[in-house]
């Protein structure tokens, strides 16, 4: 017996998409995990040239750096694989973020073990936060949950991966650049109207924070565009 949708009368999801729209979940996480990278890196330009900190400090800083150019680079290799459509996401995903989880949990341990650090409460709500998304986002797309299938387009060949990653480097490249000049001249503009005081570079300051969210919004949201318009395109059918 069907509805009068035309869809089974039993209360389950369709087949060709079982569970409906929770296996994108991990996708947004990634836009988020990779937006926050963008956001640590534009704002640690204050570590170049400081020799005030400590060598355990600078270097735990710079580890950082490295891995959010990492999580940056291979998050747009997996945002390649879900804008593709590729049965493979589910599992690459899942390597990620298991990287991801112990990144997390080796950074806690670090800073306290080590005494030039502060414990902070605060610190360890976002680490478990962070933890238990992830954890969520592998349980959403295990094996057997039917995520491949949510993911996977068999009938069509998606556009070369190289091709996915370049377009998305220059989005981020192009989109970073107008955002931040963007957001550059909304806060000149916005500190002009407020009458925000100038008195030791304050309304500088206030412009480049605005510039700063703007380089931030614009290389992601350039990023994720670039993608999207390269998929976008009509795919060749499989021969």
């Amino acid at each position: 017996m069907t509805s009068s949708s035309n869809q089974p009368g039993n209360g389950q999801a369709p087949a060709g998409r079982p569970g409906g729209d929770l296996f994108y979940v991990p996708v947004g996480w990634l836009i988020f995990v990779m937006a926050w990278s963008v956001y640590g890196l534009a704002s640690s330009w204050w570590l170049f040239g400081n020799s005030s900190l400590p060598d355990r400090v600078f270097y735990f800083f710079i580890g950082g750096l490295v891995t959010n150019v990492i999580t940056i680079l291979w998050g747009l290799y997996l945002l390649g694989l879900a804008f593709g459509r590729s049965g493979r996401f589910p599992r690459h995903f899942t390597i990620w973020q298991i990287a991801l989880i112990v990144w997390v949990l080796a950074r806690q341990v670090y800073v306290l073990a080590v005494p030039d650090f502060v414990f902070s409460i605060r610190g360890v709500g976002i680490a478990a936060i962070e933890i238990g998304i992830g954890l969520l986002c592998i349980y959403l797309l295990r094996r057997g949950s039917g995520a491949e299938a949510v993911y996977a387009r068999p009938q069509t060949e998606a556009p070369p991966l190289g091709v996915s990653i370049l377009a998305a480097l220059l989005g981020i490249v192009l989109g970073a650049i107008v955002g931040a000049v963007g957001g550059f001249l909304a806060g000149s503009l916005i500190a002009d109207v407020a009458q925000v005081s100038c008195f030791e570079g304050g309304c500088g300051y206030f412009a480049a924070f605005f510039g700063l969210g703007g380089l931030v919004v614009g290389a992601i949201g350039g990023g994720i565009l670039a993608v999207w318009l390269v998929h976008r395109r009509k795919r060749k059918p499989v021969t």
